[in-house]
């Protein structure tokens, strides 16, 4: 049985977040709602920034026109495999890094080069050495995410408390001993925030080529 502080305790919990929920959807529909309203009274210009309405419209159409699910099953699949090789190729080149502090200090002030890079200007150079096909669109979005991916690992991997590396290290610990049972479970976390900040960088990527390749293709087509 739970006592009459702890259930006052799991109840604040639980309106907290209810509260938070409905903070969110709140948000969420009041943006939704000054967007349309923007757009009915001409303050934006919906051919650059659209509407709701203009989005729900387009939807159906799509819809109606079975280019719907074909469109969001081709961008989900660009996404996905841009996020997987991103991830994995992140992870484990820092692995590399961390594993040869001679090798990081010489690829780190190529890495940070790479990084400042404006990589979505790159699209339309990216699109004349791949393709306008599933590659260019892929190596784009890996450009985005593996470079941020392998910097912030990297460093997460290297503050890893040095007191418990000198501890196992005193106990005789391999390299790789010290890598699988101390940095990576120390280092879930950064991985997983990685991993979430790659998703999007994915998308964003994957997005933007295929933006440049339709400007590639009416500018053929004119």
């Amino acid at each position: 049985m739970y006592s009459l502080e702890h259930k006052k305790y799991l109840s604040n919990i639980k309106k907290r977040k209810y509260i938070t929920r409905g903070l969110q959807i709140l948000i969420l529909v009041g943006f939704i709602a000054i967007w349309q309203i923007l757009a009915d009274k001409e303050i934006i210009n919906t051919f650059i920034s659209s509407s709701p309405k203009k989005i729900i419209t387009t939807i159906i159409e799509l819809h109606k026109g079975n280019n719907l699910y074909h469109h969001i099953w081709v961008t989900f699949y660009e996404t996905i495999i841009s996020f997987s090789i991103g991830t994995f190729l992140g992870c484990l080149i820092a692995t590399i890094l961390w594993w040869n502090p001679f090798i990081s200090k010489v690829l780190d002030p190529y890495l940070t080069v790479l990084n400042s890079l404006p990589k979505v200007s790159l699209g339309p150079i990216i699109i004349i050495w791949a393709g306008a096909g599933i590659k260019s669109i892929i190596l784009m979005a890996l450009f985005i995410s593996v470079i941020i991916t392998i910097i912030n690992v990297t460093q997460s991997f290297n503050d890893t408390d040095s007191n418990k590396i000198k501890l196992m290290k005193s106990f005789q610990a391999t390299k790789s001993q010290i890598f699988f049972k101390l940095i990576l479970p120390s280092n879930k976390n950064t991985i997983v925030s990685a991993a979430k900040i790659n998703i999007s960088m994915s998308m964003i990527g994957t997005k933007h080529t295929q933006g440049e390749k339709r400007k590639i293709y009416k500018i053929r087509h004119c």
